[in-house]
């Protein structure tokens, strides 16, 4: 295997199941995903997430490009506030979702999907204007997110900084953790409480063990790509690629929050996602729970009365509930609740129901 790696590597690679992940060599587990999965929900679990991308925006018309550029509205949004937002291309499709870090208003850090990472830039350069500069940042920054109920307990006793006055997507800059000035937020891809921290990538090891050390009495657990996965499903946050792509849009993908069409500016795909909001789409994201036995799996057919009506983005059997669920990109005649369905699983067909998500929230 041979791929990009984390500063943090060098802390798991003989600890955690490594896998190559959109070329990256990072933990897929280091027990078991439902031991990890279960630590984050009751306790706290921390993630090495230095794979994401960072990009930097900066210059006096830094509001006015991404407010063109991105679907949510960026100029409602106070200094040391999080966004999650989208971009979109003219036909509604998805060129990636993120976070946006406004530090001021001129001066924005977008936090985007790893594999996604060069093509953001690019889509960005392409359609820059006025005193606007971009920057490819991902190799100045290593990110820590540390998760679950205990998280703030544990963070606390690295830092004089009340975390307890960082609220909800909100974050604060060059704050002092366990001696290393680190950029902090809260926010996560979960569904529980915690903290995502930007570092220097020198400063990631001994910021990862601060951590752990501090944690070990609340039964923090180092956590992989594995139960990564297994919560943001359950807590239905969107996975690019498999909820969201080129060929689907934030409306489909039930993101719709982070699509303000109101907005004065005539942002790129916003006439066919405001008609999308207004008139309704074909498609639907929705949640499945199995009623015959069989996990249905990402890209399995989904089926009603014989006809093929969508198919599976992401399933699982729940550590949590204990279930065997999915959500699935379907035709939107079916999407009532209790509505059956069947989902191709090999070479047989299974009955499913579709069910209200998200599946889990604390």
């Amino acid at each position: 295997m041979s791929g990009k790696r984390t500063p943090l590597f060098t802390t798991y690679e003989k600890k955690a199941k490594v896998i190559n992940f959109g070329g990256w060599e990072l933990p897929v587990q280091f027990s078991s995903i439902q031991e990890e999965h279960a630590a984050v929900r009751e306790k706290a679990g921390l993630f090495d997430v230095s794979h994401m991308g960072e990009i930097e925006i900066k210059g006096p018309e830094t509001l006015n490009f991404l407010q063109h550029i991105l679907t949510n509205d960026v100029e409602k949004l106070k200094v040391g506030s999080c966004q999650y937002t989208a971009m979109c291309y003219e036909n509604g499709g998805t060129v990636d979702d993120l976070v946006l870090y406004k530090k001021s208003d001129e001066d924005v850090l977008l936090v985007v999907n790893a594999a996604n990472i060069e093509k953001d830039v690019n889509w960005l350069k392409q359609h820059v204007f006025g005193d606007v500069q971009i920057f490819n940042a991902s190799d100045q920054y290593a990110q820590l997110a540390i998760q679950g109920p205990k998280a703030e307990e544990i963070t606390q006793q690295l830092t004089n900084e009340p975390l307890n006055q960082i609220t909800f997507f909100k974050f604060r800059d060059e704050v002092e953790l366990a001696g290393k000035s680190v950029l902090i937020s809260r926010t996560g891809y979960t569904g529980e409480d915690g903290f995502e921290i930007y570092c220097r990538p020198e400063d990631a090891v001994l910021l990862w063990e601060r951590l752990i050390e501090s944690g070990t009495a609340y039964g923090i657990l180092p956590c992989g790509l594995g139960a990564r996965d297994t919560l943001r499903f359950e807590a239905k946050l969107a996975l690019y690629g498999q909820e969201l792509s080129e060929t689907i849009s934030p409306i489909e993908a039930g993101i719709g929050f982070a699509v303000k069409t109101e907005k004065e500016t005539n942002f790129i795909g916003k006439d066919v996602l405001k008609r999308q909001k207004e008139q309704g789409v074909t498609r639907k994201l929705v949640g499945l729970e199995m009623i015959e036995k069989g996990i249905p799996r990402s890209q399995y057919e989904v089926y009603k009365n014989d006809e093929k009506i969508g198919f599976v983005t992401t399933g699982t059997q729940s550590p949590t509930l204990k279930k065997n669920i999915g959500l699935a990109l379907i035709d939107a005649t079916y999407k009532d609740l209790d509505t059956e369905v069947e989902v191709q699983i090999r070479k047989r067909r299974a009955k499913a129901k579709i069910v209200k998500t998200p599946f889990y929230h604390r």
